[in-house]
């Protein structure tokens, strides 16, 4: 990814890349826990969080929620779940497998977040 000095291209091309890498692992039939998902997906939260947007002290970020909240918008995901919950009706395949999908990457990238934050604590220099 190229850089860019202005936050809201760079979250919106990171977006775009973090859904290719699901739709790429979910054509293959890949988990996004595997390589090359994983590798492709941590690269992109290392690049987030050098540009310090892993984080909410901005309204425009790359946390996990916003992430997961940016790209249910762009799949329509918010409405379906409202309305299947309002109209008591199942979900369709395809629509699962994209929770799952906003699911699993939310899930590691938040694990990244808390093991980035808390890596000086346990590894200070040794005295």
């Amino acid at each position: 990814m190229t850089e860019s000095n202005d936050p809201a291209q760079f979250i919106r091309q990171t977006l775009d890349r973090i859904e290719d890498v699901l739709q790429e692992a979910a054509q293959a039939a890949r988990p996004i826990e595997v390589d090359p998902a994983r590798t492709q997906l941590f690269q992109l939260f290392g690049e987030a969080s050098r540009q310090g947007l892993v984080c909410d002290e901005f309204e425009s970020n790359l946390t996990a929620d916003s992430i997961c909240s940016a790209l249910s918008a762009r799949w329509g995901l918010k409405n379906t779940v409202q309305d299947s919950v309002t109209k008591q009706q199942r979900l369709t395949g395809e629509q699962l497998a994209q929770m799952r999908s906003l699911w699993s990457v939310m899930r590691m990238w938040m694990e990244w977040t808390y093991a980035w934050d808390r890596w000086a604590e346990y590894h200070h220099a040794e005295k």
